[in-house]
């Protein structure tokens, strides 16, 4: 076989042999099993149009309906085409989405008939599984582009698929900016963008490249409205499965979700209310299975289990109900789904640089989302979709597309990568949609307040650290600095806390109890110093798995943020960067850590006014501290981590400052010369004026030591 120019029919006699080509050992009865299952799939039927497209082709597009089984097997295609392993190249595959990543390695390694984490393999962020012998790789869009960073050229690859390009997630935009500019210095290079949906026509135009059509496995799917809107979608969403459970034939159902809360909840529901309802005999058991990226690994292959099986021999069939978020859209294929039942929403990322805030919120969907959300429920058999909003609001009020993230993203981290990429004129960029102007202006704002940009807008050596940690910019300048105020070690504890979902449980009927061991951890200068004490008590306690049951904290999540913790470590040690921390009975321990905190995030203070409400300092967003806080009073100024927009403005995390230290450590940013006018500018005036007073009595007391210490002097030398 000649690398890059092979035949189908070569792999298909490798692929039908006894022995395996990557590992020389012989198949085994799961393999053989498996592959006759892949060859019923619509993308193994134009295995030699695929192969002939990328023979003549650097890059080239491919839109694979639902089921077609496109990302499965489009990455061993091109590994028995491209053979990297022979030339120490890899595939690389990329997912908008960690869950992805993970799982879709773990059924191509099955299908390939090899271990995971050795010849396939994932990488996303804080972990990586992978060995020396990985020659196919799925990883998150993310974690290619850091890879960018260090190898602009990708040199580690002799092919890169991008999938799912249709979700237009940040990296997505950018990868597909910077391929399209390395197929033209390295033209041993393959590109494959896939898409599932057949707006494909923009990606073609994009990169001038030849379109694959694959179609789908699919059935038809009826689809029913609500005559109503329903007022709570989540309670509408219970109803739906009971009565498709009580009333349709036999076949799972996929429910979706916006996030871990709601789906966490609706398993609990669904499984009491079933509970009460097996005993009358007339239904099937039924399972419910939440699917969320944080979930771990082991739990989210569960979802590809079989229904429970029958409480008797003649007993009605069980149903297994996945409730997912949007994720089960494109990116996984779960089989048996034969009913979906779809709210409408999803949680999206939306910035208003007005205010410079960006949040998760809740939003409607689109049309091409709906469609596709449809979709999963017609993969084996004609299935139904349940849509919980009306005929009416899908055609007047859903948008056909949804919008590409970086037209709705703060595009600091964005900005400070391409920056690390070597892209110098930032509108030169050949972005597929190009960010508005003042989105892009406030990102170069923020960068050069952290000091990652000088004033002609170049790398300084403070940006080039900051690039190498995998967290936001205020976030990596908080550890960068934090040697300072000798608290290296708790800074980064902070920010791994700060990287993984929320520590603390409370479940609905044990929120009182929760809420008790919570306050054991709770700190009076806010929530920064209280999640260091949750975890300095988890180490204390050897992370042991009661205690974190008996305390309401996520053994799993608190594990997770020790393991980010390790890698912000690494990547501090390997910049060479100061490591310094004070003894825990240093008085000034608690205060050195809010002023680091403050460093890092003094662009995000909110102060107390006269009407005793909280407001930004400089876009005077009025905020209320939200109620997950720990803080048990008002304190006049805080730093917050996070602002969430719900049916009010909330900001998160948050820990009590001193306004002085605003000026001590970002005197560049709070010049009141150019601050607007309001409560927070009169009382910073006032208190720059304190400081002002402060400052010349200490001048004059120095001058006063230094003229006693001369005329202590002179007296000793006269004596």
């Amino acid at each position: 076989m000649q690398p890059g120019n092979t035949t189908s029919a070569q792999a298909l006699a490798l692929e039908n042999g006894e022995y395996n080509p990557f590992t020389g050992k012989p198949y085994s009865a799961k393999y053989k099993s498996i592959l006759k299952k892949r060859r019923d799939l619509p993308m193994t039927q134009q295995r030699d149009e695929f192969l002939q497209l990328v023979h003549d082709n650097q890059t080239m597009v491919l839109v694979g309906e639902t089921g077609s089984g496109k990302t499965t097997q489009v990455p061993q295609f091109l590994l028995y085409d491209e053979l990297p392993h022979l030339k120490n190249k890899m595939v690389a595959c990329t997912q908008p989405r960690r869950v992805a990543a993970m799982s879709v390695a773990q059924r191509v390694a099955d299908e390939l008939d090899v271990q995971l984490g050795e010849e396939v393999g994932y990488s996303i962020r804080f972990d990586d599984c992978t060995s020396p012998n990985t020659m196919l790789k799925y990883m998150t869009d993310g974690m290619l582009l850091r890879e960018a960073m260090d190898d602009p050229l990708l040199n580690r690859y002799s092919a890169i698929i991008l999938d799912e390009a249709h979700e237009r997630t940040v990296a997505t935009d950018i990868l597909m900016g910077l391929l399209k500019g390395v197929v033209h210095q390295r033209t041993d290079l393959k590109i494959i963008v896939m898409s599932a949906t057949l707006d494909a026509g923009k990606f073609q135009q994009y990169f001038d490249a030849p379109l694959l059509t694959v179609p789908g496995r699919t059935f038809p799917v009826e689809v029913f409205y609500t005559p109503e809107p329903k007022a709570d979608y989540l309670d509408a969403a219970v109803e739906a499965v009971m009565d498709i459970h009580q009333n349709q034939p036999t076949g799972d159902v996929l429910v979706f979700l916006t996030g871990e809360e709601e789906i966490e909840d609706m398993c609990a529901k669904v499984m009491a209310r079933a509970e009460d309802q097996q005993w009358s005999g007339k239904m099937g058991p039924l399972l419910a299975l939440p699917l969320y990226s944080s979930l771990p690994p082991q739990a989210q292959q569960r979802i590809f289990d079989k229904a429970p099986p029958p409480r008797s021999p003649d007993g009605p069939p069980g149903r297994k109900v996945v409730i997912s978020t949007n994720i089960a859209e494109t990116s996984l294929t779960i089989d048996g789904i034969v009913y979906v039942v779809d709210p409408g929403f999803a949680k999206q990322k939306v910035f208003n640089p007005r205010v410079r805030v960006e949040s998760l919120l809740v939003s409607p969907i689109s049309k091409a989302a709906a469609k596709q959300r449809a979709g999963r429920a017609g993969r084996t058999q004609p299935g139904k979709c349940f849509r919980l909003y009306t005929e009416k609001s899908f055609e007047k009020e859903l948008q056909e597309q949804t919008h590409p993230e970086i037209l709705r993203s703060n595009l600091g981290s964005v900005v400070l990568q391409l920056k690390k990429l070597g892209v110098e004129n930032l509108v030169e960029f050949d972005f597929m949609d190009p960010p508005a102007p003042e989105t892009m202006m406030r990102a170069l704002e923020l960068l050069h307040y952290l000091g990652a940009l000088d004033d002609e807008g170049e790398f300084t050596d403070m940006g080039r650290a900051m690039s190498h940690f995998p967290v936001e910019p205020q976030m990596a300048k908080m550890i960068i600095d934090s040697h300072k105020f000798n608290c290296s070690e708790e800074i980064l504890t902070i920010a791994a806390m700060l990287s993984v979902p929320p520590v603390f449980l409370s479940p609905r009927e044990r929120r009182v109890a929760a809420n008790r061991a919570k306050a054991e951890f709770a700190h009076a200068q806010g929530d920064y110093c209280t999640l260091l004490n949750v975890y300095h008590a988890f180490k204390g306690q050897n992370e042991d798995a009661d205690w974190c049951w008996e305390m309401y904290l996520s053994q799993r999540h608190l594990k997770t943020a020790d393991r980010i913790r390790g890698q912000l470590l690494r990547t501090a040690q390997q910049q060479q960067l100061p490591l310094k921390s004070a003894a825990y009975d240093d008085p000034m321990y608690y205060t050195n850590i809010s002023r680091a905190i403050t460093a890092g995030y003094y662009m995000q203070v909110g102060h107390l006014d006269r009407k005793n409400q909280y407001s930004t300092v400089k876009d005077q967003q009025v905020v209320r501290i939200h109620p997950s806080s720990s803080l048990d009073y008002t304190p006049q100024w805080v730093v917050y981590n996070e602002f969430v927009l719900t049916g009010q403005n909330f900001i998160r995390t948050v820990n009590a400052i001193q306004p002085e230290w605003l000026f001590e450590l970002a005197p560049h940013y709070y010049d009141l010369e150019y601050f607007p006018e309001g409560s927070a500018k009169r009382e910073l005036v006032q208190v720059k004026s304190r400081m002002a007073v402060l400052e010349k009595e200490r001048e004059r007391a120095a001058k006063k030591a230094k003229k006693k210490a001369k005329k202590a002097e002179k007296a000793a030398a006269s004596s």
